[in-house]
């Protein structure tokens, strides 16, 4: 049964410690010599712990019970309350700007990256980093630090996460080290003591017999104009989803037949091109009068203020029967990588290039966004040939030496 102030004020101390519960673990303990404490009782991982929520009268019981819904909140979200304290309070010993939380937000600010991603990566550091070491000085923390954040988020099997976060805080660690916070980057220590991250492909349809199948579906399809047009064209250009349905028309020359991508929009940060072969441009000159008084290539259905739902090529699919193991928008590209090489023969850096991942020359520098533009126009024009002979039931390769 819940406590009531009246019911408290009436205890009486005794010998023996009492206990005095209230609920949601939650109670209060009251001593011998008259004093009394509220504690919460939780669990993380299987382990019962404790958290102590002040003394009673100077915390009330309404009070205690806030104190225990913000911990039940914090427990919620994956985060330790009695580390979360423990940080916190380390937070007001370290100097400003030695902290590895603050350093951290230094770091994050000077990321060139698109916005999804550079939340998503603040959050893993607000959620699984800075309530267990943020306030610690970054010149003081070691490996094993490293290693117990890696762990936690271990147990709830996040290991693809984990990796990815230790991968960040080794990037942090050496910025902290450029800028004479710190002596060392001891996250280097941890290579090889993670648990390893499981492979996690894109599903891709990579036979060319099931890849001809699937794009007689797409071309079948009867949807809006808009998803009709980002369905024909995801297999041609093979850019990634986000990519093309923030499409421009200001991006697009139909008579250069050229896609250009601004560098702000890359998941890289640098600006791409995508040659246009011949079929992708009669999709865009089709869908030109629909929605090319706007700004967007592939406008929402609802506004043409906004592109298309980021979902909207991924519901097609399914609703045509494809699930999410067989086909997704991104797995166009690891079709395309595959088919180009494998099938059509081209040097596997052209089709890098055009995938717009990071391609170095011998002494170690970025080629720029018209390397083998020549090449790679000549292939799109053939890849797009090929996805015509396939969609009509010609599975018989083409060689590179026979472009269009």
């Amino acid at each position: 049964m819940p406590l009531s102030d009246a019911a408290i004020r009436r205890v009486k101390a005794t010998e023996k410690q009492q206990k005095l519960s209230d609920g949601g673990g939650l109670f209060l303990l009251v001593h011998p010599n008259g004093s009394r404490y509220w504690r919460w009782k939780y669990r993380v991982n299987g382990k019962e712990k404790l958290l102590g929520m002040g003394i009673y009268p100077e915390v009330s019981l309404a009070k205690a019970r806030e104190a225990r819904e913000d911990a039940r909140r914090l427990l919620a979200s994956g985060v330790d309350p009695s580390e979360h304290r423990k940080a916190a309070t380390a937070s007001r010993t370290v100097a400003d700007g030695e902290s590895f939380e603050v350093i951290t937000r230094e770091w994050l600010a000077g990321r060139p990256w698109v916005p999804a991603y550079g939340k998503k990566v603040i959050a893993w550091f607000e959620k699984d980093v800075f309530p267990y070491i943020g306030a610690r000085r970054a010149r003081d923390l070691k490996a094993s630090d490293f290693l117990q954040v890696a762990r936690r988020m271990e147990a709830r099997e996040a290991f693809e996460s984990a990796h990815r976060v230790m991968q960040n805080c080794g990037q942090v660690m050496r910025y902290a080290v450029a800028t004479d916070r710190a002596e060392r980057n001891p996250v280097a220590d941890l290579r090889g003591a993670l648990v390893p991250a499981p492979e996690k492909n894109h599903a891709a349809i990579v036979d060319p017999v099931q890849l001809g199948g699937l794009l007689r579906a797409l071309h079948a399809y009867h949807g809006t104009p808009v998803v009709q047009a980002a369905l024909k064209l995801a297999p041609m250009v093979f850019v990634r989803p986000g990519e093309l349905r923030q499409a421009e028309w200001a991006e697009v020359d139909l008579d250069a037949a050229v896609w250009s991508i601004p560098a702000a929009r890359m998941k890289m940060r640098q600006a791409h091109i995508v040659p246009l072969a011949r079929q992708a441009v009669e999709v865009l000159r089709e869908l030109q009068p629909i929605t090319g008084h706007g700004q967007y290539v592939f406008a929402g259905g609802r506004t043409d203020k906004r592109p298309m739902s980021e979902v909207a090529v991924l519901a097609a699919l399914r609703v045509m029967g494809f699930d999410k193991d067989t086909v997704t928008g991104h797995g166009f590209r690891a079709t395309a990588r595959t088919l180009l090489d494998e099938v059509l023969g081209y040097r596997p850096d052209i089709i890098e290039h055009q995938l717009a991942h990071a391609v170095k020359d011998p002494n170690g520098r970025a080629y720029n966004r018209t390397t083998h533009l020549v090449e790679r126009t000549r292939m799109m024009q053939q890849w797009a040939d090929y996805l015509d002979r396939l969609r009509v039931g010609d599975v018989v390769p083409l060689r590179p030496d026979q472009a269009a």
